[in-house]
């Protein structure tokens, strides 16, 4: 079966963007730092790089190693949607929850009204192409679906923001996950991978 794997950037006190959707905050270190951070996280995941910016980053023609499908919300959906980019990620499947987005936005990406557990459900018991689905953000989809997310992959920034878009809004529900594995960069960022136990 198919996995939902969360991988997103968070600050050291929990939040993936600040209260108007921000997330230029992120510190990267200096020009050489944050090369190879990019370099070797495009590497890795080549397939979570906005179709936009694949060709100036050398992964125009990388296939895609982990995942094949995208989730998100309509807040992670909106900053390209602003800019005028309907299809993000052209390069996977995409789905956009959001109950006041136009279904017809573009027929590359569908829009998800309600029930997103019952859709994520649905592409997990897909017959298994070897990738698995990513969900991209944001906090409140990602406490809708904690029941359903078996990995975590988190971008830990050396930065404290206080206040703004939290890694998980939802119901009180303790879930715990055990580290696989964590990669610390000199740039300050750790990259870490966690299980559902």
């Amino acid at each position: 079966m198919r996995k939902l794997v969360y991988y997103v950037g968070v600050s050291l006190d929990g939040r993936i963007a600040g209260p108007g959707g921000e997330f230029d905050f992120f510190p990267q270190g200096d020009e050489q730092q944050a090369a190879a951070y990019s370099t070797w996280v495009n590497a890795l995941y080549p397939e979570t790089v906005p179709t936009a910016y694949r060709a100036a980053v050398g992964v125009a023609d990388a296939p895609n190693r982990r995942f094949d499908t995208v989730v998100m919300g309509h807040g992670t959906y909106r900053p390209a949607l602003d800019n005028g980019i309907t299809s993000p990620y052209a390069h996977l499947r995409q789905y956009v929850v959001s109950s006041t987005l136009a279904p017809d936005t573009d027929p590359a990406v569908t829009v998800v009204r309600s029930a997103p557990l019952a859709l994520v459900r649905e592409l997990k018991a897909e017959r298994s192409t070897g990738l698995d689905i990513w969900l991209c953000g944001g906090g409140r989809l990602a406490g809708t679906l904690l029941p359903e997310i078996d990995e975590l992959l988190i971008k830990t920034y050396p930065v404290v923001v206080g206040t703004g878009i939290p890694l998980v809004d939802g119901a009180f529900d303790p879930t715990t996950f055990d580290t696989a594995e964590r990669t610390a960069f000199p740039n300050g960022i750790t990259l870490t991978h966690l299980t559902r136990r």
